[in-house]
């Protein structure tokens, strides 16, 4: 045998070796969990307050490094930081963010699995992995059809066209979606949607519905093939209510993603392009706290810990079943982009923290909005506004203040009780002695006097936010498991998506057009 035929076959076991080895250190289990608005800040934050309800401090460092005080992800041993900028601004939206991760490429805000001028639509990562046999779920606290599980499965021009994104998540024929329901499920959302009953087009592509807690909890033992698992109650634009105003009767993202792993990992695989049934060929899971950026957009630091919590509860599952398969799991955790300008530390309070200034906090922004707030003003529907002291004399709403959101009047420093007034007057009557442009600065399209109340306890806690969008600041990436010394480094929002395609076995360049694309 010559040295030209010796030298080919050796390069051919090395390619082959090569195959081999990579094929080894594939995860058959992937985790990828997406805290909507949440970075650095939001993350400090919980474990902060995390530190405090745990009975220690958190302005002691031996507090807060307790092991018991951090967050799952923060314990993760692969640390990464990307850049959430999209093809046309540095503040990206959760769709073209959701787009960067799932397929691979920058987009414009607005725009889902497709490029910046809406012309050419790719495949997600999670399409990829049901293409090659893995069974594919999502879950989100917010609604199915909202823009970050939308990039997952989707690809729409619009984020707003609900019921299109809809019809693609029937169409997509994942195994399980779970969380909250569906914002415009039997007609279109706005001009230009489609007008497509999607709980019909469900039941003929073989789904079950399940909306109550005893039914879906029942999954764990007694998985099906295609399923859609809703919530029973929904606070708000069809999501999950925030974690601090969940009732009994609705699952936590933790129990919806222990239902999902159940489900995904006892179940064969079947439906389209499935011939490989036979062999188990694991799982890819999404998991979103979408309401953690909603909570940020209001600038309630409360509702944004508790949804973090929840999110992170969630990740603990994934790593508790890590632990069961840990040559064969690859969990990864970041956020889409920060929200709020959320900061630790204020003005007003220096290098200390009270954290405990938020203990007593019962409902988020929006629950007291339902609740408390909308039964004050059907009881005063003629109010009678005195100037400077309308708040100030009404005991009911200073006892709301204190009895929701532990805020005592009395402890209140005079600015902080004009602010207040000026907000209950706005909210109240409907004018205030501020101009427009201070009032569009201070209240956001929010209801003016409950997010000065979020915003003065936040400021006693020593915490500040300095917007009602998103911003433009790096957010870290954690991961644990197989391939997980990816994600380390200094990286684009579109890299985690085409190391997760690497992790995958997938070595052809992203973004990958959808196959109706020409080339």
């Amino acid at each position: 045998m010559n040295g030209r035929k010796l030298g080919c076959l050796a390069a051919l076991a090395m390619l082959s070796l090569t195959a081999t080895t990579a094929l080894a250190n594939t995860p058959k289990y992937i985790f990828f969990f997406v805290g909507d608005g949440m970075a650095s800040s939001q993350i400090q934050a919980a474990e902060a307050y995390l530190t405090t309800k745990n009975g220690g401090s958190a302005t002691e460092a031996s507090d807060l490094l307790k092991s018991e005080n951090r967050l799952n992800m923060s314990k993760f041993p692969v640390l990464g930081m990307q850049t959430t900028y999209d093809a046309h601004a540095l503040m990206t939206d959760s769709a073209s963010a959701g787009t960067a991760f799932a397929c691979g490429i920058k987009t414009k805000s607005g725009v889902i699995g497709m490029n910046d001028i809406a012309t050419v639509s790719y495949k997600s990562i999670a399409q990829l992995a049901d293409e090659q046999g893995k069974r594919v779920g999502v879950i989100s606290s917010v609604s199915l059809d909202h823009a970050t599980p939308a990039a997952f499965y989707a690809s729409v021009p619009n984020r707003g066209y609900m019921n299109t994104i809809a019809t693609q998540m029937v169409e997509a024929e994942y195994d399980f979606y779970g969380g909250g329901g569906l914002v415009s499920p039997t007609g279109a959302s706005r001009n230009g949607d489609t007008a497509n009953n999607i709980w019909d087009l469900l039941e003929e592509n073989g789904y079950t519905v399940l909306k109550d807690r005893k039914s879906i909890l029942a999954l764990k033992d007694n998985p099906k093939s295609k399923v859609v698992c809703i919530n029973p109650y929904l606070q708000d634009s069809s999501a999950m209510p925030y974690a601090i105003d969940r009732p009994e009767t609705n699952l936590s993202l933790a129990e919806m993603t222990e239902v999902a792993i159940d489900s995904l990992l006892t179940r064969k695989k079947g439906g389209k392009h499935r011939g490989w049934s036979h062999q188990d060929k694991g799982f890819f899971l999404m998991v979103e706290g979408g309401k953690i950026d909603w909570a940020c957009h209001a600038n309630d630091a409360m509702a944004t810990i508790g949804d973090t919590l929840d999110f992170d509860d969630a990740v603990g599952v994934a790593l508790d079943f890590y632990r069961k398969h840990p040559h064969e799991t690859l969990i990864v955790v970041t956020g889409d982009h920060e929200t709020g300008g959320m900061t630790i530390g204020h003005a007003t309070t220096g290098y200390t923290g009270y954290y405990d200034r938020l203990l007593d906090q019962k409902s988020s922004f929006t629950a007291f909005s339902l609740n408390e707030w909308s039964d004050f003003k059907a009881s005063h529907e003629n109010p009678v506004c005195s100037g400077d002291n309308t708040l100030e004399s009404s005991s009911e709403m200073l006892g709301l203040m204190k009895s929701v959101f532990g805020l005592e009047y009395a402890d209140l420093n005079a600015y902080q009780k004009e602010k207040l007034e000026d907000a209950f007057d706005k909210s109240l009557c409907g004018t205030n002695n501020n101009n427009a442009d201070e009032n569009r600065l201070l209240y956001g399209g929010y209801e003016p006097i409950i997010v000065t109340i979020t915003h003065i306890l936040n400021e006693r806690a020593s915490i500040g936010w300095t917007s009602y969008s998103h911003t433009g600041v790096p957010v870290p990436v954690f991961a644990i498991g197989q391939g997980a010394q990816r994600f380390a480094g200094f990286y684009d929002n579109t890299d985690i998506a085409k190391q997760m395609a690497k992790s995958m076995g997938i070595w052809q360049p992203l973004p990958i057009k959808k196959a109706n694309e020409s080339l």
